[in-house]
């Protein structure tokens, strides 16, 4: 474990944020288990300890959050953030969910995914340049999530922006909230009231007339406040990593030219490339468990009561795992990656993730097979969660 002068990672550091790939590099050469003590958490960096710990359910628990700030609160969170709970509660939830984000029913909305591309898209062809973040980032994953929530199109810039300004935080600062209410989703009321009355083809409908049962053996429809959760939860997760995910396409492509051409003549390629953008650079780049008892990493014990930060975008880079694990390759064979996470809590949401990533950097492709990122005005979102451009302008050719 890090002595203190050695190397030194703290996921609020706005220089260590902006490129954390030679720290994350140390701390698995150095530091494999690493202890921050102003912030008083640990980490771990290396692949298989990172997969190791997500499997480990009943040692790194997920009921006290997900998020160091969150951990410490210990707030009481709402019954329906499935990220944030454990088994029996999480397999009930979770399994309600996988019912509405089954790959066939995600795959089934290509066209219309590719119909909102478009519509961002078209009326940028002939200029000199475009945003990837706010002119195609934040604008088709939004309508994709407020089309099969049953927002209203008037509406979803508001959604969006709600869940956006939850993750913001201050350069340097932790992240900020409000436990009073907090995922309580009451924005989304008036919505559910009006889809109890005017059922609809759409998640939110599906979710309030679904039957299931509960960890006491009841058979039940979810209350009221249990599907304004849920909504939230999804309305926040789909906006804000797809967001992240077509930001660094369009980063890592405008970095390797040579590989973006080799994708606009071969699109074949576009799946696999999107696989490797996601695991060259994480959305999520690391996740926090609340440690039940205490256990061994890497022949050193760290003790019940801590936090550990599982530092998944520095277990995609692991060269144990991925040869040459810095180096951007299109054409990489991927087993599997961490970006989704990894165990019971895997993504829900990667298959519509992958989906909109694929269609995305098809639809650019078609449109701007040439561009060149605007270095100067490019600017990364300042959260302790995600990570990603909130600005990504580009030159076009």
């Amino acid at each position: 474990m890090a002595a203190a002068g050695d190397v030194y990672y703290d996921p609020y550091n706005v220089e260590i944020d902006a490129d954390p790939y030679p720290v994350y590099r140390r701390l698995r050469e150095e530091a494999p288990l690493y202890y921050n003590e102003e912030h008083d958490f640990y980490a771990v960096s290396r692949f298989d300890d990172v997969e190791r710990g997500l499997v480990d359910r009943e040692t790194f628990i997920s009921s006290r959050g997900a998020i160091i700030e969150f951990i410490k609160a210990n707030i009481e969170v709402p019954s329906g953030v499935i990220i944030f709970e454990d088994p029996p509660t999480h397999t009930m939830h979770r399994g309600l969910m996988s019912r509405v984000f089954t790959p066939r029913k995600m795959n089934a909305l290509e066209g219309k995914v590719r119909e909102y591309c478009a519509r961002a898209l078209d009326p940028l062809v002939g200029k000199r340049g475009f945003d990837f973040v706010r002119d195609l980032g934040a604008q088709m994953p939004m309508r994709v999530i407020g089309m099969l929530l049953g927002v209203p199109e008037s509406d979803q810039e508001a959604v969006r922006d709600r869940a956006d300004a939850n993750l913001r935080t201050k350069p340097g600062e932790p992240m900020r909230y409000a436990s009073e209410g907090f995922a309580s989703g009451e924005h989304f009321g008036e919505y559910i009231d009006w889809r109890a009355e005017h059922p609809s083809d759409d998640l939110m409908t599906e979710l309030m007339h679904a039957e299931f049962e509960d960890e006491s053996g009841a058979v039940r429809r979810l209350t009221r406040e249990e599907v304004l959760t849920y909504v939230t939860v999804i309305a926040g997760a789909g906006n804000e990593t797809t967001n992240r995910l077509i930001g660094w396409t369009g980063k890592i492509l405008g970095d390797h030219p040579d590989q973006r051409r080799a994708l606009a003549q071969d699109p074949a390629l576009i799946p696999n490339a999107i696989e490797e953008i996601l695991r060259y650079e994480s959305p999520a780049p690391h996740v926090a468990r609340y440690v039940s008892r205490d256990v061994e990493v890497q022949g050193r014990t760290v003790p019940q009561g801590s936090i550990l930060l599982f530092l998944i975008g520095s277990g995609n880079r692991d060269d144990r795992r991925f040869a040459d694990g810095d180096r951007f390759d299109i054409r990489r064979k991927i087993d599997h990656h961490l970006a989704f996470g990894y165990g019971i809590h895997f993504c829900l949401g990667a298959a519509l993730a992958r989906l909109e990533g694929r269609v995305a950097l098809e639809e650019v492709l078609a449109r701007f097979p040439d561009w060149e990122v605007d270095t100067d005005n490019a600017k990364l979102a300042s959260t302790s969660t995600v990570r990603g451009f909130e600005t990504l302008p580009v030159f076009t050719k």
